[in-house]
């Protein structure tokens, strides 16, 4: 057997261009590899059958994932109306038939409009959603169907780009938690149609946008090149809108071990900021209080520890 890469400590975010026919997994282990990085994953899945923005956290990039989650997505989708599937989209068999809506262009804009805001969806059964412990993906496959609860998402902005029938296709700015599959059938359901998606890309995750991506050639290219690491975006960029602070040595030596700091974040407005030391050094996620005190949220390990002052003997 051959012994299985260590890794290297390798710290920031890719924003890979996931091509069709990888999961979002295979995509963030591909990466992963390409790096030689100890450690990646990802933040917000793609269908395999989706192509385009996947951010991938690798090594101390990773502790700021779980504050992108509420980042707001625009994808770009194109539905089959007059064919539901049973996953929602080409890789589910067909569920039922439907005529196609006779609408111009201005007709599907105004339906369009009708989901603009604040809207209900049921999540699809072919979702990793889970039901007393089991993913609803699995059970869909196992031929069980269960009750979901509807849940408040919002659009907030949805395009018409082109209506050939039975082809629709649209631009839509979302939060998280909506499913785009869920979305082309219940606009076809309110254009008196059924629909599956054929193709589905990512465009953007705010604050990222289309044009940062880079495309696996791209980092195979790269990796042979010794240039890899240039596709590397700051740990902390995907919480570019927090404020930064930064501190003296001494407040520095407090928040790397963890200790509350009085007085760091006087005159800064209450809540999270990126923490930065002298020299550029990224020290971590904090959270300023009411009354000043900054407290640690996640410390990152991009280099030692500073060492107390020596003091004379």
């Amino acid at each position: 057997m051959s012994r299985r890469r260590k890794g290297r400590d390798v710290h920031g975010i890719v924003l890979l261009d996931k091509p069709a026919g990888f999961s979002s997994n295979q995509a963030t282990q591909k990466v992963r590899w390409l790096f030689r990085a100890r450690k990646a994953g990802h933040t917000g899945s793609l269908d395999p059958f989706a192509t385009g923005m996947l951010p991938i956290c690798l090594g101390e990039a990773s502790k700021t994932a779980g504050f992108m989650l509420d980042a707001s997505k625009t994808y770009l989708a194109r539905a089959l109306l007059g064919q539901a599937t049973v996953t929602g989209d080409i890789e589910g068999e067909v569920s039922a038939t439907a005529p196609v809506p006779e609408l111009d262009r201005e007709g599907v804009a105004a339906e369009l409009a009708r989901f603009v805001g604040p809207i209900q969806q049921v999540p699809p059964m072919y979702s990793a959603l889970k039901h007393e412990g089991q993913p609803l993906y699995r059970l869909a496959r196992a031929g069980r169907q269960v009750e979901r609860a509807a849940r408040e998402v919002t659009i907030h902005a949805l395009e018409l780009v082109a209506w050939e029938p039975p082809a629709l296709t649209f631009r839509v700015r979302c939060s998280k938690g909506t499913y785009v599959r869920t979305l082309a059938e219940d606009i076809a359901l309110q254009m008196g149609s059924c629909a599956h998606l054929v193709a589905l890309r990512r465009l953007a995750v705010e604050p990222f946008q289309e044009p940062q991506m880079v495309s696996l050639p791209q980092l195979e290219e790269q990796a042979r090149e010794g240039t890899i690491d240039q596709c590397l975006l700051p740990p902390d960029a995907g919480l570019a809108d927090w404020p930064l602070l930064r501190l003296d040595p001494d407040a520095m030596r407090r928040f790397a071990h963890g200790n509350p700091v009085a007085g760091a974040g006087a005159g800064s407005k209450a809540g999270p900021v990126r923490v930065y030391g002298p020299g550029d050094l990224l020290l971590g996620l904090g959270e300023i209080t009411a009354d000043g005190t900054l407290r640690a949220k996640r410390l990152m390990n991009l280099a030692p520890p500073p060492r107390p002052p020596e003091t004379d003997k």
